[in-house]
């Protein structure tokens, strides 16, 4: 299915909906409250999607219907006409950042035609990414890190030394965080926000050359949209710990539990993507208020025209 239902003008509006999300988050910055801050940021995101002219359902949201009040996944979205897409979200990307105040929460939304983004099923997913400029396939989630590393280091025209890899700091990564040293290349520990570590590598300026390691399955969808939005690359299996998660596959339609996707299967369709900072981080800065307006940073991204926009928003309290 093409991206022609997809009209231009949603962009913006993906634009204000994030940007709505993050200021309603921004207000419990460093109060300690996860709970608090995830449900003012989903209220704030349902009211915003309801107000739009889109046909839309949640495929990737918060959780299933008996676990999520609010945008979970299989939900109706917007007044019912107009655009029928599909719509993957995370309201408060960094819930833990957000309660502590640390760098990296945003707000995030994918949009695509419907039934064109895999329905990924609430488990965890390894994955491999990197940004965009490199030869098809110079990535493989069936290679070790080191040699994903020295991969891209040959097609950047550089040595693994000058290569600088995201991953989740968690026991689990300790040896892909042993592979990628034992070559030389640098480690850029996160403690949260696997989404956003994906998309730093969309931007030269982040220092990010490639992205590795297990996080969640839906992350991965968001961060594919903004991926394909620019010409990366991403490679994904999802991992299943129990037969409750084999069984979440299940319910969303999947069978081959041992798959390997890759970046337009997951996004089968050109797609929309918007992320806004909640704190500031590498690629995003944060909410401020100041002088009686709130300002907002928001990167926006439409992969029919490859198009980045850098959206700052600035308006009264």
């Amino acid at each position: 299915m093409s991206s022609e239902g997809l009209d231009r003008g949603l962009v913006l509006d993906a634009a204000r909906v994030t940007e709505i999300a993050a200021i309603a988050a921004w207000k419990l910055v460093g109060r300690g409250d996860e709970k608090a801050a995830d449900q003012a940021a989903v209220d704030a995101m349902r009211t915003a999607l309801n107000d739009l002219e889109i046909d839309g359902e949640i495929v990737i949201g918060e959780g299933e219907r008996d676990e999520a009040p609010m945008l979970y996944i299989g939900e109706k979205v917007g007044k019912g006409k107009g655009a029928k897409i599909d719509i993957a979200l995370d309201p408060l990307e960094g819930t833990t950042l957000t309660a502590k105040a640390m760098a990296n929460a945003c707000a995030v939304m994918a949009w695509a035609p419907k039934g064109t983004l895999l329905n990924a099923p609430d488990t965890y997913m390894d994955k491999i990414a990197c940004g965009p400029g490199y030869p098809a396939g110079v990535i493989d989630l069936d290679k070790t890190p080191a040699e994903n590393v020295q991969a891209l280091a040959q097609a950047k025209g550089v040595e693994p030394t000058e290569i600088t890899v995201c991953i989740l700091d968690r026991p689990r990564h300790a040896d892909i965080i042993a592979s990628v040293r034992s070559v030389g290349a640098r480690v850029h520990l996160i403690t949260d926000g696997d989404v956003a570590g994906v998309i730093n590598t969309t931007d030269p300026e982040t220092g990010i050359d490639l992205y590795v390691g297990q996080g969640g399955a839906p992350e991965g969808v968001l961060a594919c949209a903004a991926l394909k939005c620019v010409g990366g690359q991403f490679q994904g299996r999802l991992v299943f710990r129990n037969a409750d998660e084999r069984a979440r596959a299940g319910r969303v339609g999947i069978t081959d539990l041992d798959k390997k996707y890759d970046l337009h299967e997951m996004v089968r369709a050109d797609a929309i993507f918007a992320a806004t900072g909640v704190t500031k981080g590498a690629l995003l800065d944060g909410v401020r208020f100041s002088d009686g307006h709130v300002h907002t940073h928001t990167l926006v991204m439409d992969s029919a025209t490859q198009t980045v926009r850098d959206v700052r928003m600035k308006r009264p309290i």
